[in-house]
């Protein structure tokens, strides 16, 4: 398994098979739904099926261990089954979808081979969900829950991004989750960064000591130092799980980074808000993927605490230092 200059093994992976989504969350930093007739095939600017699992294989002989399919909407590509019936043995599956497609297709998804789902969801009420996704798509992504549950895909864990128009729907959707076997709840901290809007933070650490005043139990994960909440019961599964996933100015979390990701049109890159330190695997042999790999893999730096760094008025800044060794 390779690592980089900070001792961080790359696990994982997460690939974007398109920039394409059907709804159009506010909090996206996507531009626009793109073309969403689909689920149709791959497009002009998306990796196809064989350069999806021929970077699959790659990272596979590097003892990668999971990817996760993320889009846009990875619905949107009919081929989704064939690359999940197609990733390397021994490599989990899992994928983040709107859930919109998931009835009548979940099935046929565990079958290819998908074992985990996340579901991005954001209210339980049908005018605030559309408000926040401008769609009308609420009763179709609570029908793909059940179809996933009802396919084996349990737990199937809910994402919730917590800012200034969801804030206030917390309360509920933890209480769903802890009212329902085989879901778990997945609480994502806003990151302004990505979408220029600053005005919409809310401040996470209040969420955090709201769901210790309320949890059964509390444990932190190893991986992120992420605290776990279990609502309405234990970890003994008498209770609903709620996590927070909180990586912003936390120099921590990005210590604990063990992923690479790949783009829709098949760039490599080692951090979710770097764009400079893309790597285009485009017209490459497989030799000079695994090449590629390596160097991405060596160059990931923690992006809060290396690529950030706080300057003497605590706030976060780029490094300018970093920027110009990686330049010269």
């Amino acid at each position: 398994m390779l690592e980089d200059e900070f001792g961080r093994e790359v696990s994982g992976v997460r690939v974007s098979l398109t920039d394409r989504c059907n709804f159009d969350c506010v909090y996206c930093h996507n531009e626009g739904l793109g073309d969403t007739r689909g689920p149709m095939d791959p497009q002009d600017d998306e990796m196809s099926a064989d350069e999806v699992v021929r970077f699959l294989e790659v990272a596979r002989e590097f003892d990668v261990e999971a990817v996760k399919f993320t889009g846009g909407e990875p619905m949107l590509r009919d081929d989704l089954e064939e690359i999940i019936r197609r990733t390397p043995d021994g490599m989990a599956v899992s994928m983040t979808t709107n859930g919109s497609l998931l009835p009548g297709r979940a099935e046929d998804l565990v079958d290819a081979g998908l074992e985990r789902v996340n579901v991005s969801q954001d209210a339980l009420d049908p005018e605030a969900f559309a408000a926040v996704t401008k769609t009308g798509a609420y009763d179709k992504v609570i029908e793909g829950v059940e179809a996933a549950l009802d396919a084996g895909l349990d737990p199937v864990k809910l994402n919730m991004v917590v800012f200034e128009h969801t804030a206030g729907y917390v309360e509920e959707m933890v209480d769903h989750v802890a009212d329902n076997d085989g879901l778990r709840l997945q609480l994502i901290e806003y990151m302004p960064e990505l979408t220029g809007k600053p005005e919409w933070n809310v401040d996470i650490g209040r969420v955090h000591d709201w769901l210790a005043d309320v949890a059964g139990e509390v444990e932190t994960r190893e991986m992120h130092h992420r605290n776990r909440y279990w609502v309405g019961g234990t970890s003994d599964g008498s209770g609903g799980m709620v996590e927070i996933v909180d990586p912003v100015e936390n120099p921590q979390f990005c210590a604990n980074c063990h992923r690479v990701r790949v783009t829709h049109e098949g760039y490599l890159k080692g951090c979710l808000n770097r764009n400079d330190d893309l790597r285009s695997m485009g017209e490459m042999t497989t030799a000079e993927i695994r090449e590629a790999f390596r160097e991405t893999v060596a160059n990931r730096v923690p992006y809060y605490g290396e690529y950030m760094v706080q300057g003497e008025d605590g706030e976060w800044e780029i490094n300018d230092e970093y920027v110009r060794s990686v330049e010269a």
